[in-house]
């Protein structure tokens, strides 16, 4: 990456910016090996001799194929944990497994809250972009569809302290793609809504609902998918911002 930055404004591929908002999951930090390797943890013993094309499906059921449940937490109908139990019984009984009420469910619930947190961590390319930040004096933040101190919590424990300003759902009543729940992130920032980038690996979400909301939105398309209708602004990698 090259530092072109002049005074407190920054040039990325995308334009001259200001200022720069974050997603946090699978963005900043890899909550999807967190997830999928805390569940494999707490779930051999319920799921004997499962293959590793089992497990992979496992986890795909919960981090991908369940955001239904993830959904009715947002709209205040279930709470974080019913939301997160919802989803492991769905893929527990996609392989003929109940999790039954009561202690089991209890114990699964426990087990996975306790080591999940554990294994956040942040992914390679996101340092290196904040040293870039930080000596341009380019301000930036984070903007997350979960509550402030739960993913308050999470970046600290994955070594990003750094990332001072944060905007959750509670923060301002709102959750993406509402527009309020990003623009409260450009006020913290001081910076204006189409000088500040947004950057996400949700395409709906993070993309094109920042850009909705007058950011520079950002898709962060860590897989390479291939989405021929997309037609906004796209990388595979943080490193891919500034070159």
């Amino acid at each position: 990456m090259t530092d072109t930055a002049v005074g407190s404004s920054l040039t990325t591929r995308f334009g001259t910016i200001r200022g720069v908002l974050f997603d946090i999951d699978d963005t900043l930090v890899d909550l999807e090996y967190a997830m999928t390797t805390a569940l494999r943890e707490v779930s051999e013993h319920l799921l004997p001799g499962l293959d590793q094309s089992g497990w992979d499906r496992f986890g795909r059921i919960f981090t991908h194929e369940t955001t239904h449940y993830y959904d009715r937490y947002l709209a205040g109908e279930l709470t974080f944990n019913d939301q997160r139990l919802l989803r492991g019984r769905a893929a527990l009984g996609h392989f003929g497994v109940e999790l039954s009420d009561g202690e089991e469910s209890h114990r699964w619930l426990s087990a996975y809250s306790e080591l999940q947190p554990a294994l956040v961590r942040a992914f390679e390319d996101v340092l290196p972009l904040l040293d870039v930040l930080d000596a341009a004096g380019i301000p930036y933040g984070a903007v997350s569809n979960n509550v402030h101190d739960y993913q308050r919590a999470k970046l600290d424990s994955a070594g990003l302290e750094r990332v001072g300003r944060l905007v959750g759902t509670d923060t301002v009543g709102a959750a993406k793609p509402e527009p309020a729940i990003y623009l409260e992130g450009v006020r913290l920032l001081g910076t204006s809504a189409q000088e500040t980038l947004y950057v996400g690996d949700n395409r709906l979400l993070d993309a094109e609902g920042s850009t909705a909301a007058g950011l520079v939105g950002v898709w962060l398309n860590r897989a390479g998918e291939t989405v021929p209708s997309f037609e906004g602004r796209e990388v595979t990698s943080l490193s891919q911002l500034l070159d």
